[in-house]
């Protein structure tokens, strides 16, 4: 049956291979089912249920990925992403944690067309990689700011004089994220399978060992999914104030996940050159999810980079996707220790996802200023105004104007020069 479904011997490899390939893999992604529920909380949102949301929405983009594409890719609700939701969206511009659902849905069906009829394929084409680079970093700033605040370790901290300080080294919740950060980088330098749920586990466990904070058990049933379930508000995100947050989410949705997808395919040898592939029914699958994540009450699906490290154990088909949607769904079970997660022990996961995300400055081309600077700028912006769209919309104005400017118009995409115009527009009539 897994043969004939996957198509093993094809791919040069076994059932064994692909399950060892798939635990790899949900071990080097699993924090998410502990940080998700932690920053989508921020917004009002009951915590068991966007733990359950978060799990279930994994296992069906997964589940998708794995009998539609037949890949070996997990899916999960996206860091950055649910960044964007949480701070942005519902902290900064007030919208509901309903609305931004809705404006979730919209852009996954938004996105399920543009896949369809291949408009995603040109817009990837047609965005510089400058700003396609600048864009991860700017996430990873983005990340960083949101880690070190204090909501998370509470080293960046408000100050009148300087407007940003230092924050009390000494403090316990300080301390306990500083030594989460050192134990995952030293532990992913040392090539441990899943260095980043250990680290979160680690602080987690030594926090309730020295009494800082509560333990609330390891297995209990899955919690309840209905206050999350189909509470998307779909017609209030239609508010003209929101319509730029849904460009953003398609815009940062097309670049992650496609450029996540094509990566961790070429390791695979999954897209040989001339030769037929199965990357558009992946484009597909990961788009659907959104849709699919958005009613169970999470912000954006998205294919996950650490599914890189499933590929590298061997992993070629979908049979690795299958085993990662089982092991979300076996998750379920540990809701009570995903309760009792303090945000200081997610914070210096956040931390070091976002110093790999600035490994994506390398690729842009420093030596053009046309391209340099409008990628410095998007990907400054974000953290300094606390907005992913502020960086994109940023980031994309400023490359057309300084094109334009130095005569290298012909340089400026059509679907560069649509996302300009549309960000332009957007602060003409809605500058807020």
């Amino acid at each position: 049956m897994l043969e004939k479904l996957f198509k093993l011997n094809e791919h040069n490899t076994t059932a064994r291979t692909e399950i060892l390939a798939g635990i790899t893999t949900f071990l080097t992604m699993s924090y998410i089912i502990f940080v998700n529920p932690a920053i989508l909380s921020t917004t009002g949102m009951e915590h068991s249920a966007v733990f359950v949301a978060t799990c279930l929405a994994a296992a069906l983009g997964t589940l998708i990925m794995a009998f539609v594409a037949n890949w070996p890719i997990g899916m999960a609700p996206g860091m950055g992403l649910n960044a964007f939701f949480a701070f942005t969206v519902v902290g900064a511009m007030g919208f509901t944690w309903q609305q931004a659902l809705g404006a979730v849905f919209i852009s996954g069906v938004i996105f399920v067309i543009l896949t369809v009829t291949g408009v995603r394929s040109w817009l990837i084409e047609g965005i510089p990689k400058s700003l396609r680079s600048a864009i991860a970093a700017g996430i990873g700033l983005f990340l960083a700011i949101i880690a070190l605040g204090p909501a998370g370790a509470g080293i960046v901290v408000a100050n009148e004089a300087t407007i940003v300080g230092l924050g009390d080294l000494t403090a316990p919740a300080t301390v306990f994220a500083i030594l989460g950060f050192f134990l995952i980088a030293a532990l992913d330098a040392l090539k441990v399978r899943g260095a980043i749920l250990i680290g979160i586990v680690a602080i987690t466990v030594l926090s309730m060992i020295t009494g800082h904070s509560e333990f609330q058990g390891v297995f209990s049933a899955p919690p309840s999914l209905a206050p999350t379930f189909l509470q998307l508000d779909i017609m209030g995100a239609l508010h003209v104030g929101i319509v730029h947050v849904i460009l953003v989410l398609v815009l940062v949705e097309v670049f992650d996940a496609t450029g996540t997808l094509i990566g961790v395919a070429k390791r695979a040898n999954l897209i040989p050159e001339g030769k037929p592939n199965r990357l558009g029914r992946a484009l597909f699958a990961d788009s659907a999810a959104i849709v699919g994540g958005s009613l169970l009450g999470t912000s954006s699906t998205t294919a996950y980079i650490e599914s890189a490290s499933g590929v590298q154990a061997g992993g070629r088909t979908g049979l690795t996707a299958l085993t990662v949607a089982v092991l979300f769904l076996l998750a379920l079970m540990f809701s009570p220790l995903a309760g009792s997660v303090p945000g200081y022990a997610t914070a210096p996961a956040l931390l070091y996802v976002a110093g790999l995300m600035l490994r994506e400055v390398a690729d842009i081309d420093w030596q053009d200023v046309t391209e340099a600077a409008p990628a410095a700028i998007a990907a400054l912006i974000m953290p300094f105004t606390y907005s992913i769209a502020n960086g994109l919309a940023f980031g994309f104005i400023s490359y057309v104007v300084i094109k334009a400017i130095t005569g290298r118009f012909r340089q400026i995409h059509p679907a560069t020069l649509i996302v300009a115009i549309l960000f332009v527009i957007k602060y003409a009539f809605y500058p807020e």
